[in-house]
């Protein structure tokens, strides 16, 4: 075995049962900005950038570890955005480069705790991050989550995890109506996808990670009006392109045995804003019984996301994990006011297929939530504090 193989997987149990849980992303520290910003403009090399990335992904590990969580991550510090796991390892889109700036003028003007004007992803950028066409069949170029697992699994003493955007938001982000000439239709695109998600998978099991993270932060456009709205003005089907999804979201992470696989949900998270909502009780029931993941990671750290009686449909045996922890505030949430909740959950599915996590990443892209390095600290810290005190 690998010294890479023997680091990312030393000290794993059982990783699809394990009571805390990180989404991917943290706060990028200030030096790692500044540095990015001088590679945008020119000023230093890509080997110098990543001197300055490598000294951010050992700080994101040792806070998480220093925390006491179970799994970690990289902290996403060599992405701009959470989505260049995918948008950023493929060729094939008309797409271009992103840089910093791009990312901070999409949310200039924004006011945190509202609902985000995502006008600007349709500027050309990073594909997935922008909705984009296809120029050609898309193919794996550089497989960056593969580029990311080899260096944290072997600073990491703990498991460390990977986080891949999936085919929904995928496919959400496809510039179909401007592709028919690569593309005939969206079952065609997404058979590509699912080829190329299930070569990154591959190569990071072959690598030794253990547990592979989905994020599908488009499924909750499925309940939500406006998203719903813009699938119909486009020609689409909603019910067909959620059938759709849930059979290519299956299909990644088919046949891997031995390996954890957990998928994400949420409402958004741009600089503390949100750009969906609505309850999961219209698609809780295909969601949990279709898509075969070990771990449902579910944002439920405000009303938006709805009651928790649509956990009933939560088969035997897999975990649910509740993301009650918000990333968006800085106001650190009780242990009592968590444990409630967890309570109040427990109601409609078993404590023992429960867990807790932060509510969605603290950086989804670089700009970053408005919270202060010391609020992410408390706030993993509370993580931990609060399934010590639930589960012991």
């Amino acid at each position: 075995m690998s010294a890479v193989v023997e680091a990312g997987t030393r000290g794993v149990a059982d990783l699809r049962k394990i009571r805390t849980d990180v989404v991917g992303s943290l706060l990028r520290p200030q030096g790692l900005r500044e540095a990015r910003a001088r590679f945008d403009e020119g000023t230093i090399t890509a080997a110098a950038l990543r001197v300055i990335e490598d000294a951010a992904v050992r700080e994101s590990v040792r806070l998480q570890e220093s925390a006491g969580l179970d799994v970690v991550t990289d902290g996403e510090m060599r992405r701009l955005n959470f989505q260049d796991s995918f948008g950023g390892s493929v060729e094939g889109y008309d797409a271009s480069r992103s840089t910093l700036k791009v990312y901070e003028r999409r949310v200039e003007g924004a006011a945190p705790g509202q609902r985000w004007d995502i006008r600007q992803m349709h500027d050309v950028g990073t594909a997935v991050s922008h909705r984009r066409p296809a120029k050609a069949r898309l193919t794996l170029g550089r497989n960056r989550p593969l580029e990311e697992y080899r260096f944290v699994a072997a600073v990491a003493e703990r498991p460390a995890k990977v986080s891949l955007i999936g085919p929904d938001r995928i496919s959400q982000r496809f510039a179909h109506e401007s592709s028919t000439a690569i593309y005939r239709n969206m079952d065609e695109f997404l058979s590509d996808v699912v080829v190329i998600e299930r070569q990154i998978v591959a190569s990071l099991v072959e690598a030794g990670c253990r547990y592979v993270h989905i994020d599908a932060p488009g499924f909750t456009a499925y309940v939500d009006p406006p998203s719903l709205q813009q699938m119909c003005a486009r020609g689409e089907d909603p019910e067909q392109n959620f059938a759709r999804s849930l059979k290519a979201e299956a299909a990644v992470t088919a046949n891997f045995p031995g390996v954890t696989f957990g998928i994400h949900l949420c409402r958004g998270n741009q600089r503390s804003m949100w750009h969906r909502e609505g309850a999961y009780d219209a698609i809780a029931e295909r969601l949990f019984n279709e898509l075969p993941h070990d771990r449902f990671l579910l944002e439920y750290d405000t009303e938006r996301a709805g009651s928790f009686e649509p956990l009933r449909f939560v088969p035997k045996g897999r975990v649910v994990v509740l993301g009650l922890v918000s990333t968006k505030v800085p106001e650190l949430e009780s242990i009592d006011a968590l444990k409630r909740r967890i309570d109040a959950a427990s109601k409609f599915v078993p404590l023992d297929q429960l867990a807790i996590s932060p509510q969605c990443g603290f950086a989804s892209d670089v700009v970053g939530n408005l919270l202060s390095a010391d609020d992410q600290k408390r706030k993993l810290e509370r993580v931990v504090e609060t399934a010590r005190a639930v589960w012991r």
